[in-house]
Parts: structure tokens; sequence; C-alpha cells
């Protein structure tokens, strides 16, 4: 029950243009130096990880890494002075593309230990100005075949990195699949979520960055339960930066029973009482998997403290009452896509 195949389907791979040097050719319709990664030996490297390392440290503009239809194994990380980096899937889909890895935070590490929630991340980006494009970020770690495993998160992506965009991408997990998280409590890093797919159960989207989820859709899978099969949100918003979440214009949908999963509890990591979650849904489709009571307290930390919020919203899952707060028309106004990523620099990638 846990997961279907996060690779079913054809993963075709097509011939590449070969033999220029690394870094140096120019690629089609995106500006800059770009690399090509192809599993099958046809491009200039095999794997995602060797196509990062060759981008030289302090690159200055956009270098584009496109990643030929295949299955790419094994972590990859975006260090901090690699910015500007684009991974472009070049499959007619994002499913042809699938970065994915299999640890969790109780998976032992070959140095003794275990590797924690950070660093189970299949993809952790700490590079700013990072854009994915039309691909597949995945965490295959079965919850079922490891019943040992003391700790089950096991993050897809995890984001520290400010100006960060995800555009046609999916994110496939069970219990953290999605980290937004930032470099340190102090600082805010922006991601944009553009027509993306979402999957997971337990505290899937969850962290202390500041992100919007545009148009996408958010699919709760189902643990088998009949009275809670997770929670969509775990923001962990510091009290001093007004935007956490905003899911808008989206679908939230699931396989799970009717009224069993939770839009969102506060996240207050190592008890921090000045993480206050800030997750405002508007604007949206909401499936009948949504519990009437949609937001519930995480530990001893009452929810009712945390800043949620919806907007509009529609579907079987949708309703108002006590325990559903809802914007006015004059917070809505102020509590946009455009507010939420705009910062001190002014930055806008909707589109």
């Amino acid at each position: 029950m846990r997961r279907r195949s996060l690779l079913a389907g054809g993963l075709a791979v097509g011939a590449g243009v070969v033999g220029a040097p690394l870094g140096r050719r120019e690629a089609r319709a995106w500006p800059g130096p770009y690399l090509t990664v192809a599993a099958d030996g046809s491009g200039d490297v095999t794997s995602v990880q060797a196509a990062v390392d060759a981008v030289p440290a302090g690159n200055p503009s956009t270098f584009t890494i496109k990643i030929k239809p295949g299955r790419y194994a094994g972590q990859v990380i975006v260090p901090a002075d690699k910015p500007h980096l684009v991974f472009r899937g070049q499959g007619a889909n994002p499913g042809e593309v699938v970065i994915v890895d299999n640890r969790a935070n109780g998976t032992p590490r070959p140095d003794g230990g275990t590797w924690g929630t950070s660093g189970s991340a299949s993809v952790t980006i700490s590079g700013a100005d990072f854009t994915a494009r039309n691909l597949t970020f995945a965490n295959s770690f079965d919850e079922a075949a490891n019943p040992g495993t003391s700790g089950e998160q096991a993050v897809a992506v995890l984001t520290r990195a400010d100006r960060v965009v995800f555009d046609n991408c999916r994110f496939l997990g069970n219990q953290d699949t999605l980290y937004l998280n930032s470099v340190d409590v102090a600082t805010v890093n922006r991601v944009y979520l553009r027509k993306c797919y979402v999957e997971g159960d337990v505290d899937f989207v969850f962290g202390r960055g500041t992100a919007v989820l545009d148009r996408c859709e958010i699919h709760s899978l189902d643990r088998g339960s009949t009275t809670n099969n997770g929670y969509v949100t775990a923001a962990s918003t510091d009290s001093a930066n007004p935007y956490g979440f905003l899911i808008v214009d989206s679908k939230l949908t699931g396989t799970a029973a009717p009224g069993t999963v939770y839009l969102g509890r506060p996240w207050h990591p190592s008890n921090d009482p000045l993480a206050i979650a800030q997750t405002v849904i508007r604007d949206c489709t909401l499936g009948a998997h949504v519990n009437p009571a949609p937001w519930t307290d995480f530990g001893t930390w009452s929810w009712r403290d945390a800043r949620y919020a919806e907007y509009r919203n529609r579907g079987p899952g949708a309703a108002t009452g006590a325990d559903r707060p809802q914007l006015t028309a004059a917070q809505a106004a102020l509590l946009t896509p455009r507010a939420y990523l705009a910062g001190p620099d002014g930055w806008n990638p909707l589109r």
C-alpha cells in the first residue's frame, strides 16, 4: 500500500550532441553555458552530481544542466558556492527524468550514526538562484519494507537557498517529502513552485522557508487509517517573518479516507517557542480527504497559536467555522504570491 512505483512508464533515452568542452557550449532556448547529463553515456557526464561538480565555484551567471530522460540514483548536493544553476529535464514530461535516492532519517551511515532528516534528502540545494524545470525528485525509501528504521522521515528535496524556482516538477515521497528551509533562523529564503506535483503523507511540505505553491497539485497518500492519514504542512516560520507557506490556485487531492487528512500542524524545531507557523491556503480546491477541523496541534503546541488561514476555498473538503480561520478581503489583498516573494530585492519569478 505504501507507494506505487516511482518510475512507472518507459524512459526512452535520446541521442545527444557530444564533443564540445565541458561547460562551453551555449544552451538552446536558455542563456549561458551548459552540460548534458545522460545515463547512457551519450552526454558530457552520466550523473547529475558530476555535472554539478564540473560547474566552476562562484559561477557568476546562468549555467544549465540539461538532463536526458532516465533514472539518476544517488544523492545530489548543490553547494552554496555554485549559484545560478538550472536543472532542465529533457523529456516530454517531468516523469521521464527522475533524480532519486532511498535513505531516511534512521538509515545507518557508513561512518556510524544515522543520516538524520536533513541528511536523508535526495537533493539538497544550497546555491542561490537555482531553477529546476520538467523533472521529478524522489525519495524511494519504503517504510513498509524497513519496519525497524527508527526515523522514517525521507526527504526528496531540501532547499536552504534564496530565490529558488521549481517549474513543472514532481516531488515524490512519504513523510517529509519537501523540506523548504533556510540557511538559519534569522535568514528568509524564498521558493516559488509553479504547476508542480507534491505527494506524501506526514508533514510532507515543511520547514521555515517562505514558499508559494502556485497552481500545484498536492496529493495526500493513504496510510490505511480510518482516523488520521497525515498532515499536508508543518511550517516552522520564525515569528519575525510574516510569510511562511502560501498555497494558491491549487488542488489538494488524496486517496485517503474522507476527513482523515489535516492541512497542517505547527512544527517547533527543538521546541523553539519563536517558530510560529504561518500558512495560508486560498482559492484552492480541497478534496473530501481534508478533515472538517483541518488544523491540529503538534504535541503540546496548539495550532490556535499559529498563523493559519483559508480564503475562498471550494470543493468537498472546504468549509468555514470556528475551527477554520478565514482571511478578510482586506487581509487577502495583502497575502498574495507577490507579497510573499518580493523581499527587499523585489524578486518576481511569477508568470
